[in-house]
């Protein structure tokens, strides 16, 4: 493997001067979030790092690709998981809820052919939209969290009226569901205008024509909002009959 040593080197100043620039910003801000920007970066680095050399023997070794994308699916459950301390069954719900989303979508892209089944388009498709049941899940969760903590005497008035659990909630799950979306929905609206996302410049910068990186990049978002929806009512359904209610966050000290 050939390194090429100019192209590295720039590499470590663009970064090294760009988290100059988030530490004086934060500090300018006076936002405290210590080294956590800077771990992340180097976190991010090491695992990018990784996960490209392992690329390439599971696209030398395609059924490898079941083992890459077991690994994405259980780290983005278990980060959203631990999003949603504050509520019970949290854990089951996230894995039930992420892998129906990404089954179902993914299921139906390389079921009907529209991108090729093969270990690189698998490994791409599948970890934009595992990503984004991730964060799905993690928006759903925490807005059906804050919801029932925000209007908990609503939710109380109606269990004494003699409604269930599931309906004293039920209001407070569609809207947590629908806001989890938004970011989702926006990104759709503008792609093309506002942004170039990210699979768009990738299939460019591999080659593919516009148009053939436009299709994989349309494909990506319909299926990335598709998922997320699936995440958002799958998750606050199984959640949305809390018993008992969860209770106010600890204060900070």
């Amino acid at each position: 493997m050939i390194v090429d040593v100019d192209a590295l080197v720039r590499l470590v100043v663009a970064l090294v001067l760009l988290l100059l620039l988030l530490t004086v910003v934060l500090r300018l801000g006076g936002v405290r979030l210590g080294w956590a920007p800077i771990t992340a970066v180097l976190r991010g680095a090491v695992q990018l790092t990784l996960v490209g050399l392992a690329l390439g023997g599971v696209f030398a070794a395609p059924p490898l690709t079941a083992v890459v994308l077991l690994v994405m699916i259980s780290t983005a459950t278990w980060t959203a998981t631990r999003r949603l301390q504050g509520l019970e069954g949290a854990g089951r719900a996230v894995v039930v809820s992420c892998v129906a989303g990404a089954a179902a979508t993914l299921g139906i892209v390389f079921a009907v052919g529209v991108l090729p089944f093969s270990a690189r388009y698998l490994v791409a498709a599948g970890g934009i939209v595992i990503g984004g049941t991730m964060t799905g899940a993690t928006l759903a969760g925490r807005g059906l969290l804050s919801g029932l903590r925000a209007r908990r005497d609503e939710v109380e008035a109606w269990l004494a009226l003699g409604a269930t659990s599931r309906q004293a909630a039920r209001d407070v799950a569609r809207t947590a569901a629908g806001e989890a979306l938004v970011p989702a929905m926006d990104q759709t609206r503008t792609t093309g205008l506002v942004t170039l996302p990210g699979a768009f410049i990738g299939a460019l910068l591999g080659g593919a024509s516009p148009l053939d990186a436009a299709r994989f990049q349309l494909v990506v978002l319909v299926a990335l909002l598709a998922a997320q929806a699936i995440v958002a009512v799958l998750l606050t359904f199984q959640l949305g009959a809390p018993s008992p209610l969860p209770g106010d966050p600890p204060a900070r000290r």
